[in-house]
């Protein structure tokens, strides 16, 4: 068995089987699932042209080590800003687990090994922070943040779902005039360094402003706020989830609703033109073979990022060009390494999120150092473990064995820096990576690889270029480009996903409120699409 995307549930058509449709979406990952799904249980007839051989997109689960029973989510891992209302309308049969920690932070204090480990309940939390910081005023601290971002999450993700609120609306949705402050109008920097004095406590707050995002923690422009609201507003909660049988399991739930619904899904099939004269539209294709073709379409629905909408419709490409900043690291063990602090269990530090040389001070020094064209000398990362949450992703022989998952992102690493040697570079930074993550074990993390059929150890890295590559990411940006607040702006349109063109609309993370594994753009675009169709025919 060599490296693969596990087969979809239900085959892809061969070609389309009509000429014309209500909507065709071109691509089929999550979000045009969801798109295509809700269009087609509204009675809409829908095709989903998808490049690949298979659907899903960057959320899929795949066996990417030869040989090797072990079905990993390979490019998006988690679950948060997924609506349940979503599940529930699609009737779709998946699940996610709470994770029992939250996350753990290795450091050194007085010379020796400690850490703060986030989770297990309040008493164990805060006897952690007591032990790393020596009093309760950070953990006092922490609780009153958080509980002003739950208030805020609240309040917001309900909204994800409904036409773009105006800002001074979703303002007084909020009602708090300090939290509006801290994540809409100061840099978010701000906030960390006047409510926690602790430099690691403060970098493991800054984290969550930074996960696909390449900005300092002062950044006016507030990049960083608008990735930090993301994080922490999912499900109202904020909390980061396990999908049940990985994100494949996610994508293949939402291609059989799709198919259930009506909608067609052709693979292999390459959208090369989008024409329109804002009434209708006709969808140019190509297949892998290199036969052409075109579909008519009254509603086109782009499930791709605004540089490939461009260059779909010829019209000129965003500005800035985005640029992604992350490395992507896939591993199966034999075995958890042990900690060099022994007062964690190795499956409490890795069943959270284990956070590396993410202080405060080592994530501007990271940043700093890729803003000046340098690898970071010590390279921020932070890694979880699927398996320990849900073991179905292992064959159940590696899992009588003790085999585990590990999946490593990696900060502060812009695209820029792997542009003139991207083999190189990224071995580079993977072994700095790596030596990161050793500081903090008692034994080697390559210690504990598991080999594949071919004696290779179980290891691969994606930088930024290898996503735009594989994936096509625009400078292997994750969220296509940089996210956006979650309220209308000019040209933003009710709800977020429409374009220049009255009936192509933009179904991808690069809607407003796009990014993430959520669904809620291709669900807004969905709901465009009836709005405009209700009014056609009222």
């Amino acid at each position: 068995m060599g490296a693969d995307v596990l087969p979809r549930a239900m085959p892809a058509l061969a070609s389309p089987a009509r000429a014309s449709y209500d909507a065709v979406i071109v691509g089929g990952g999550h979000n045009g699932l969801v798109a295509a799904a809700y269009l087609a249980g509204a009675g809409r007839s829908v095709l989903v042209l998808e490049r690949l051989g298979h659907t899903g997109g960057a959320a899929v689960s795949t066996r990417p080590f030869a040989g090797v029973d072990a079905r990993l989510s390979r490019y998006s891992y988690l679950v948060s800003l997924l609506p349940r209302k979503i599940v529930d309308e699609l009737g779709l049969r998946f699940a996610v687990r709470k994770r029992t920690v939250s996350s753990y932070t290795p450091a050194e204090r007085g010379g020796g090994p400690t850490g703060l480990l986030v989770g297990g309940g309040a008493d164990r939390t805060r006897e952690s922070f007591a032990r790393l910081t020596g009093g309760d005023s950070e953990y006092a601290a922490w609780q009153s943040f958080y509980g002003s971002t739950l208030r805020v999450a609240e309040r917001v993700f309900p909204t994800l779902t409904e036409p773009l609120p105006e800002r001074a609306e979703l303002r007084a949705r909020i009602d708090d005039e300090a939290a509006w402050r801290m994540l809409f109008e100061e840099p978010i920097g701000v906030a960390i360094e006047d409510r926690f004095a602790d430099d690691l406590v403060r970098g493991v707050v800054l984290t969550d402003a930074l996960i696909g995002t390449f900005a300092d923690a002062h950044d006016p422009s507030l990049p960083q706020n608008r990735c930090f609201l993301y994080h922490v507003v999912g499900g109202g909660t904020g909390d980061w989830d396990v999908p049940v049988g990985g994100m494949g399991a996610l994508t293949d739930a939402l291609a059989g609703a799709a198919r259930a619904a009506g909608a067609e899904i052709v693979t292999g099939h390459e959208a090369t033109r989008v024409e329109t004269d804002g009434g209708h539209a006709e969808v140019s294709f190509r297949t892998e073979a290199g036969d052409t073709g075109s579909v008519a379409a009254r509603h086109v629905l782009v499930n791709a990022s605004p540089r490939a909408l461009a260059g779909l419709l010829g019209d000129a490409p965003p500005a800035p060009p985005a640029e992604g900043a992350q490395l992507k690291v896939n591993m199966l063990l034999r075995r958890l390494p042990r900690l060099r602090d022994r007062s964690v269990d190795p499956r409490d530090a890795f069943a959270g999120t284990f956070h590396i040389a993410e202080g405060y001070r080592q994530l501007a020094t990271a940043y700093e150092e890729a803003a000046g064209g340098r690898l970071p000398s010590a390279p921020p990362s932070e890694i979880y473990c699927h398996s320990l949450t849900d073991p179905s992703i292992l064959s159940p022989e590696l899992a009588e064995q003790g085999y585990q998952t590990l999946t490593l992102f990696g900060l502060h690493t812009p695209a820029r820096l792997f542009a003139d040697a991207n083999d190189t570079v990224r071995d580079e930074l993977l072994r700095a990576t790596l030596e990161q993550l050793d500081a903090h074990l008692a034994e080697p993390i390559a210690d504990c690889l598991a080999v594949d059929a071919e004696g290779r150890p179980c290891i691969e890295a994606k930088t930024p270029v290898d996503l735009e590559r594989e994936l096509r990411l625009p400078g292997g940006h994750i969220f296509h480009r940089d996210l956006a607040f979650p309220y209308a702006t000019p040209g933003t349109g009710r709800w977020g996903v429409e374009t220049a063109h009255a009936n192509v609309l933009l179904c991808g993370a690069g809607a407003v409120r796009g990014g993430g594994v959520s669904g809620v753009p291709g669900h807004n675009a969905a709901m465009a699409v009836l709005e405009a169709v209700r009014g056609a025919t009222s």
